[in-house]
This record gives C-alpha cells, sequence and structure tokens, in this order.
C-alpha cells in the first residue's frame, strides 16, 4: 500500500484538518486518494449513501479527496453514552455498548481484523491512502493493545508524519518526548514532523527548527499557520469553539449538553456576520438569547435529566413561554415532547425508563432497540413560505420514534409523503431529526431573516455556504501546501516501498 500515517503529540493538534488538506492536494494532482482511521471516538457522525455511520472527518475528509465515503475508511467507531460506555459502530453499524476495560479486553482481535480487511479494500481501489491516527502514538498505558497508531501503521506499512501543535505551547518537549517514547521500529517509521497552529512571523521559528531537526535527526515537513475560518467540521468535543462572532447583532444559545452529538449542526452560523453563537452548560449563562437551540445528543434520558437538575428545563420553559425561540434537533426534539419512554433500554440501559418532557411539543417519543441511520431529502411543510426552490437534506442517525399528539403541524414532508417534525403556528418552536438542517443555506436564511425582522434588523441575503465548500478545501490545501515541503512529502510515500 502507498500511503502516509499522520500521527500527532497530543489530541486537537490538528490531525483532522491536515489529513484533510493532503487528501486535497493528492486529489488536485489527480491521484486517486482515500482517507483512512481505523478507530474514532466522537459523536460527530457521517452518513454514507447506503446509510452507514462513520465518523464525520472521514467524510469530510473523502469530499476533500474527491471519493464517496464508505464504511472502509472508518471500520470502527466509539460513540460516547457515558463517563464509562460507549456504543460501538463496526462498520456502519452499531453492535453493542462496551465500558472501556470491555473493549480493551475483548474487542481487539476483532478490531484488527476489520482493520486489515478495511485496509484491504483500500489498497485495491485507491493509489494512495492517507491515515489519521488518534490522540497520542506515546500513550504507555495503551500501547500494548492499541489499534489507532503504530499498530495501524505497521499493518498498512507505511510511514508517520507527526503533527504537534505550537499554539497551546510547549511543542518542544511534545516532539522530543513523543519521539523518545516510541519503540526503535516505531521511531523508524517517522519520517518528519508538522508544528502546526503557528502565529506571527514564521522567521522566529527557524531557530527552533533547526534544534528540532538537529535533536531528533527528523526533519520538520512544514511550520503550518494556524487557519481560521476554514469551514472544515470539527471532529469532537474539543473541537466545539464555544463563542463565535461574540459582536453580532443575534445571539444564538446552543445548550452545551453533557453527551452532546453533531455539533457540526451548528457551523454554518459562523460564517453568517450579523449572528453571534454562544454554548451554554449551565444558568448563569443563559443570558437573554434570540434563539435557543438543544443540539443531537447520544443519550437523551441523561441529558434531559441534566436539564431538569440544573434548572436549564424550567429557563428554557420560561423563555418560550415568553416568545423566545426554540430549535430542537435529534435528541434536542425528543426532548421538547411531552414523554420519552426507554421501552427496549436502549437510551439508557434502563428497561421501561420514562421521563417526563420539556412539554413544548405535542409529542411522545418511544425507544426501541432499532437506530435509523439515512440520508435525508424532503420539502418544507406547505405552510413554511421558504424562498428558494431546493429541497431540504440532511440525515438523520437515532434511537427512538417520535409520534405527534396533534396532527397537521409537520415541519416536512419526506419523499415518500410522510410528516416529519413539528413546527409551531408561530414559527418559534421548530423539532425535527434532520441533521444538518442548518446546512440548507435557504432555510437558514428564512429562520434568521425572521429573527432580524423581529428585532428591526435589516434582512440579508441568501448566503450559499454549500457552494463555497469546494472552493474552501482548495483553499486550505494551497494553503498548507505554501508552508509545507510537498515535494518531500510525495517522496516520502512514494520511495517507503523501497527504503522503508
Amino acid at each position: 500500500m502507498k500511503g502516509v500515517m499522520i500521527q500527532g503529540t497530543a489530541s486537537d493538534v490538528g490531525k483532522s484538518l491536515v489529513v484533510t488538506a493532503l487528501c486535497r492536494l493528492f486529489a488536485l494532482e489527480g491521484v486517486k486518494v482515500a482517507p483512512f482511521k481505523s478507530q474514532n471516538m466522537s459523536n460527530n457522525s457521517y452518513v454514507t449513501v447506503d446509510g452507514k455511520e462513520i465518523g464525520r472527518a472521514q467524510g469530510i475528509q473523502a469530499e476533500a479527496a474527491k471519493t464517496e465515503a464508505t464504511v472502509w475508511m472508518n471500520p470502527i467507531l466509539l460513540k460516547p453514552r457515558s463517563d464509562m460506555q460507549s456504543e460501538v459502530v463496526l462498520l456502519g453499524k452499531a453492535v453493542q455498548t462496551l465500558s472501556g476495560k470491555g473493549y480493551r479486553s475483548h474487542f481487539y482481535d476483532e478490531g484488527i481484523k476489520v482493520i486489515k480487511k478495511s485496509l484491504g479494500h483500500l489498497a485495491e481501489g485507491f493509489d494512495v491512502v492517507v491515515i489519521e491516527g488518534a490522540g497520542s502514538p506515546a500513550e504507555i498505558n495503551l500501547k500494548d493493545r492499541e489499534i489507532v497508531n503504530m499498530k495501524v501503521a505497521e499493518l498498512a506499512d507505511v510511514p508517520v508524519i507527526l503533527v504537534a501543535d505550537i499554539d497551546r505551547g510547549g511543542v518542544f518537549a511534545n516532539v522530543v518526548g513523543t519521539l523518545e517514547l516510541l519503540d526503535p521500529d516505531e521511531r523508524k517509521r517517522v519520517r518528519g514532523v508538522f508544528i502546526n497552529k503557528f502565529r506571527g512571523d514564521m522567521s522566529l521559528f527557524e531557530d527552533g527548527v533547526k534544534w528540532l531537526e538537529d535533536r531528533t535527526g527528523v526533519p520538520v515537513l512544514g511550520v503550518l499557520p494556524y487557519v481560521h475560518n476554514h469551514m472544515i467540521d470539527g471532529e469532537d468535543s474539543l473541537s466545539i469553539q464555544t463563542n463565535r462572532n461574540g459582536n453580532g447583532d443575534i445571539d444564538i444559545a446552543v445548550i452545551h449538553l453533557p453527551f452532546i452529538s453533531n455539533y457540526s449542526d451548528i457551523e454554518p452560523f459562523y460564517d453568517e456576520e450579523d449572528v453571534s453563537v454562544r454554548f451554554i452548560k449551565n444558568l448563569s449563562h443563559f443570558g437573554q438569547p434570540d434563539a435557543v437551540i438543544i443540539p443531537g445528543t447520544k443519550s437523551t434520558i441523561n441529558d434531559l435529566t441534566y436539564l431538569l437538575e440544573s434548572g436549564l428545563a424550567g429557563r428554557l420553559n420560561e423563555y418560550v413561554e415568553n416568545g423566545g425561540r426554540i430549535v430542537g434537533l435529534c435528541g434536542g426534539y425528543q426532548m421538547l415532547g411531552q414523554e420519552i419512554v426507554d421501552v427496549a433500554g436502549s437510551d439508557t440501559g434502563v428497561i421501561g425508563n420514562r421521563l417526563k418532557g420539556l412539554q413544548m411539543i405535542p409529542s411522545t417519543t418511544v425507544f426501541t432497540a432499532d437506530k435509523k441511520t439515512v440520508r435525508f431529502k424532503g420539502k418544507y411543510a406547505p405552510t413554511i413560505k421558504v424562498k428558494g426552490s431546493r429541497p431540504i437534506e440532511g440525515y438523520e442517525i437515532h434511537l427512538g420514534v417520535t409520534e405527534s399528539l396533534e396532527k397537521g403541524r409537520p415541519f416536512l414532508i419526506l419523499e415518500d409523503g410522510k410528516e416529519e417534525g413539528y413546527y409551531s403556528e408561530d414559527g418559534k418552536t421548530i423539532g425535527t431529526y434532520v441533521h444538518h438542517l442548518f446546512h440548507n443555506d435557504e432555510f437558514r436564511n428564512f429562520w434568521l431573516n425572521e429573527i432580524r425582522r423581529s428585532k428591526q434588523l435589516p434582512t440579508r441575503n441568501i448566503l450559499y455556504r454549500q457552494d463555497l465548500k469546494e472552493s474552501k478545501y482548495d483553499e486550505l490545501a494551497l494553503t498548507l501546501k505554501k508552508y509545507m515541503d510537498w515535494d518531500k512529502i510525495k517522496r516520502i510515500v512514494s520511495g517507503w516501498g523501497t527504503e522503508g
């Protein structure tokens, strides 16, 4: 297999962004390239064309590589359901829920098997595979049974480039310490280092580059700048930007649930110049928002319990009663209803568990054992006058079936004619299972203009964010290319089979 693996000195150092850029650079040169990450731990998901679930980062990287995402690009996805347990999604399908200890004890051999199978599929279909690691390869307590870093580089037999984050400080210790903790055979695979998220005059780091190369013997292949507004969705909750456009005229508060998932639903607002986005965790930060969004969650009942116990539930009810706008997405939609019943114990593990909802929508949700993962396309209900003709698109990933107790208030009409979601008479309360609702530019503009009118602000034209996405992939790749030794990286990839 021809390829390269991007590993990091820690989480959130920029591995996903670097892989995305490399995938686009190879694709721009006509190379058939695919991303790969053996195991993801994230509640930020992506649904493939065939209705399978993988980590969102690999879906985005596939788009950058100009290819269709498949389960072979992320065969194992772990979705945290509590501090102790995660749902295991294997080749796009949820198979079981395990504790961290149980996963390490019982899943290693199966994990190795599915990783080998996935790498084989990608090797047959692509010229180059760009592989992403997880966390750090120097986690000593996990190394004997890890299936995300050096073990994967060994199985794929590819060289490794290490990424370090200079923005958080300690970059010299991070690079040297990581290399020192690798076994000799692992150390030989590391053919270069990226220093990522650099701010300011790069000439000031020339001595640092020389010191690192002299100290480690590993070339620094690039000092990459901190890239602002790259529009590439984050992988996990470490990537959530808790406050964006803080001086915007429109204040949107997003409830930061303990088990928040698919928070990429919120990211289109970052590109609206007059919108400020706040993620709030407690009552004291609630303030007086123009709209509230309750996002998706990996555990609806646990997060609803959090709202009730923190006092946020009462504050949300008071806010809506006083005319506030609220949108519930997926698990947030379920919370807005009258009651949630965990018939199968699939949400909490407790069969028959019941919890009173926020009472804002006339609906009940019943959790069964079946999970729905599907791409969505439909249209707005006739009462919703959205400017434009594009169908609304997104995807569903959820347990539970929500039944409306009041007919005639759907939000969307599916392609098969079925009604979906809830839309109140005044349009201020919306519930839907459709992730990426606000990625639909025409609806986002319609919804924001309603807020603008209510605040006597001028309305704005539609920002066609979707049309910008491809150019943003190119912009990211070409920006980073300026600061990396791209020719040397290609030589490392092409020459590994003979020199490695």
